[in-house]
């Protein structure tokens, strides 16, 4: 994993199903919720289709490259690019560079955050988890996570 920042550099390290990610700037920081969030994820890396409905999600991309389905649209984004997935869209994302993509999540509000720590585990090391498919078990209890922070998934994974 290529690294320009490292994680243990600050922040709340943990692993997100296969993405390891650094709560950078916790939404509890600030009356107005910032919250900023580094993912280091695999090639191939992709959530399912799903909308927040209180929260915009902001990404930039540190290192590689993704595919974003936002809506109808479908967006190539390479290191240096910032694009927003407004809430109540549905959006999705493909990590399509072979090395893995590295990039930032910034949202106004606590629902991601929030989201990201129930549905987490504190990572014991610097590096991508092991990458496994997800159970069905894993998958209702992301989807209840989800639910209950007003994000809703609505579809597949990008292929």
């Amino acid at each position: 994993m290529n690294m320009n920042t490292h994680p243990r550099s600050n922040g709340e390290l943990r692993c997100f199903g296969n993405t390891l990610v650094a709560i950078r700037l916790s939404s509890l920081a600030s009356d107005d919720k910032i919250s900023v969030i580094e993912h280091w994820m695999p090639w191939g890396e992709t959530p399912p289709l799903h909308v927040h409905h209180r929260e915009d999600e902001v990404f930039h991309l540190l290192e590689g490259e993704m595919r974003f389905q936002i809506g109808q649209r479908e967006v190539h984004a390479s290191a240096g690019q910032t694009l927003v997935a407004p809430k109540g869209i549905p959006h999705s994302f493909r990590v399509e560079s072979v090395a893995g993509a590295h990039c930032l999540t910034i949202t106004r509000g606590d629902d991601f955050e929030t989201m990201l720590r129930q549905a987490s585990q504190v990572a014991d090391k610097a590096e991508l988890p092991a990458a496994t498919a997800p159970s069905p078990e894993v998958i209702d209890a992301l989807t209840r996570c989800c639910a209950e922070n007003h994000i809703a998934i609505v579809g597949p994974p990008l292929s």
